[in-house]
């Protein structure tokens, strides 16, 4: 008789434990609902270790209301990331308590959250990297990805931020993650110029942006392509490895990409940009020979061969780089910004040497020879920064230097006409 008594109480202890339970979430829910979601959570804790053995319905609840009360902490941007991330991981508990029970109540509110969530990730990121809180947003970015790993292009980024702040080991890991799932990134743009704003909008398809310049709000329409990204993930994990010692597992991961990917033209500038920063020279000039004779018309590679070029301080193979790109496509807007770069980087060298003259006749006479050489680097650039702002007259970076350049040389009309320009684009702004 005594065990049935055992077996009766045991079973009242469960039941009591039970009700205990459904009267804490009652709890929670109500001080959530007050606006008091830090004392729904203390609550919550409290019930933590009877949900395990609490009925489906329960647990489900239960997941529900932890999620819905870390999300209101985050959305009053309280420790926002960390509680952006607890509510996602309560939203994914309940969302897998109910697929295995069968019976779901609160599953569709839950992913709606979720998606919300990982806007909200990815705006606070934004935001983070805006005030250099960039391995705060890397983790954002990264939590964003693993509630939707289908949108890769947030662990792309996740890395990409995490290099902006220099945490290079987790970095790497997000990098060799990109590579596990051969990330390439490659796609198209479609955009067209908003009337309005004098913005460029970017649209997911062809339809939706020629459906905008239909109705008017919307002009210049132009589609570009979305190079692959594979050649700046494994450039980044090759470098990562070679800042800590490890240049020949540098360049077996780029052995083995370009075996993967023989037509990913971008892994050979980053095989070609490795052997330069290890000044093997003769292995980089014979991977820049190859890259040239798979595509001799390409001028994104062209143009990336210049970049490379003028980074290896090798002016006349960068400047000719970039004049054959122009040569190809002459709206190819970033060869002229580029030729003029390149020439503006001797004006340094003019300036250190004036500021060294004295006021001997000897010095003021070189020094009017270096002003003179000054004002025809000067008109040297003019062409090239002219057309820049011809393609794309809302550039204000370049139109600022032209403006610069016209200052110089006193160019009064010129540079009256061109500062009313900026003046009106950036009031648009």
């Amino acid at each position: 008789m005594k065990s049935k008594y055992v077996i009766l109480a045991s079973a009242l202890l469960i039941s009591v434990a039970t009700f205990a339970q459904k009267d804490q979430i009652k709890a929670a829910e109500k001080a959530l609902k007050a606006g008091n979601s830090q004392e729904a959570i203390t609550i919550l804790q409290g019930a933590e270790s009877s949900s395990a053995t609490a009925p489906d319905n329960e647990k489900a609840q239960y997941f529900f209301v932890k999620g819905n009360a870390y999300l209101d902490l985050a959305n009053k941007k309280v420790e926002e990331g960390k509680n952006l991330s607890l509510a996602a991981k309560a939203y994914q508990d309940l969302m897998a308590v109910e697929k295995a029970s069968g019976k779901v109540k609160y599953s569709a509110q839950a992913t709606t959250s979720i998606i919300d969530i990982k806007y909200k990730l990815i705006t606070s990121a934004i935001a983070d990297s805006k005030v250099d809180k960039h391995v705060e947003g890397g983790k954002k970015l990264y939590d964003a990805y693993l509630l939707d790993k289908k949108d890769t292009i947030n662990l792309y980024y996740s890395a990409s931020t995490y290099v902006n702040g220099k945490d290079y080991a987790t970095a790497l890991k997000m990098y060799e993650e990109l590579k596990t799932l051969n990330y390439s990134g490659k796609g198209t743009s479609y955009l067209a110029m908003n009337k309005l704003t004098g913005q460029e909008d970017l649209y997911t398809t062809a339809k939706e942006r020629d459906l905008a310049v239909k109705l008017g709000t919307h002009e210049k329409p132009k589609t570009e392509a979305i190079p692959s990204k594979r050649g700046e993930i494994y450039k980044n994990i090759a470098l990562i490895l070679v800042q800590d010692g490890k240049t020949e597992e540098a360049k077996k991961a780029i052995s083995d990409a370009r075996k993967a990917n023989p037509e990913d033209t971008s892994l050979i500038l980053t095989e070609a940009n490795l052997y330069l920063e290890t000044k093997d020279f003769e292995t980089y000039k014979k991977l820049i020979a190859e890259a040239l004779e798979k595509n001799p018309n390409d001028v994104d590679l062209i143009f990336n061969l210049g970049v490379l070029s003028a980074n290896a301080k090798n002016a006349v193979d960068a400047e000719k780089y970039y004049k054959k790109v122009i040569e190809i496509n002459p709206n190819y807007i970033n060869g002229y910004i580029n030729l003029a770069a390149l020439k503006l980087e001797d004006e340094k060298v003019i300036i250190d040497e004036m500021n060294k003259l004295g006021t001997s006749a000897k010095d003021m006479k070189r020094y009017e020879v270096l002003k003179t050489k000054r004002e025809e680097l000067f008109k040297g650039v003019i062409p090239f920064l002219q057309k820049a702002v011809e393609i794309d007259s809302n550039n204000l970076d370049v139109a600022k230097t032209l403006l610069n350049v016209y200052s110089a040389l006193e160019m009064t009309t010129e540079y009256k006409a061109l500062k009313e320009k900026i003046k009106a684009l950036e009031a648009l702004k």
